[in-house]
């Protein structure tokens, strides 16, 4: 699959929180409520363990037409032909990481640097990833991005930009307004008590833009 063309919710997984069968139940009900991207994100489990969940998260996105996406493991996203890898400045350079993968998609985090996105788009990213704009539980630790950054980004960069990093609905707002094209969330969707009526109203926040 191909880079959506229109602006959506990039859904990344909860695997900290989650045992195996949970994540899988409630990855498809976030799945069926309707996404843009999705991520699989696993930082602990061991590779065998990791691929058994990613080949099980491949076959729920192949079912609701997401793309698919590993974080960090270009051998893992080879092996088992996901739609693409996110990559941080720490990993794989990106072109290697696209001479691996062909033509699939290659994401890369830019944190608070306007200068490393120019260059991943200069070296094949597909979009590039900026924040933490807010508090995140799950990197609690992360640089910070300001919402001005989202501004320049679009005036130099054609890839699409994704904001992440402790987005809610509410301050999503603001990040709409900059025109970011895509927002990455994870606890904001995997911790509420309904998924699918999360998602929903993150979507809701691109369509009241467009009013």
């Amino acid at each position: 699959m191909n880079m959506p063309k229109s602006r959506g919710i990039y859904v990344i997984s909860d695997c900290k929180n989650y045992k195996a069968d949970d994540l899988l139940e409630i990855t498809e009900n976030i799945l069926s409520a309707g996404i843009s991207l999705f991520q699989f994100r696993d930082k602990n489990s061991k590779y065998g363990v990791k691929k058994i969940l990613a080949k099980k998260l491949q076959v729920l996105c192949k079912k609701y037409k997401t793309p698919f996406i590993i974080n960090d493991d270009v051998k893992l996203a080879k092996e088992i032909s996901a739609d693409g890898v996110h990559l941080g400045k720490e990993n794989i350079d990106i072109n290697e990481a696209r001479n691996i993968l062909g033509g699939k998609i290659i994401g890369a985090s830019c944190y608070n640097d306007l200068e490393y996105a120019i260059y991943a788009e200069k070296l094949g990213a597909n979009y590039v990833a900026f924040g933490s704009f807010f508090d995140s539980p799950t990197k609690p630790d992360a640089k910070k991005a300001e919402i001005e950054l989202l501004v320049k980004s679009k005036l130099r960069l054609k890839i699409p930009v994704v904001a992440i990093g402790g987005i809610t609905p509410e301050n999503g707002k603001q990040l709409v307004k900059s025109n970011v094209d895509f927002l990455a969330v994870i606890s904001g969707i995997y911790q509420s008590t309904n998924v699918k009526n999360s998602v929903k109203t993150y979507k809701k926040l691109f369509r009241q833009q467009l009013k």
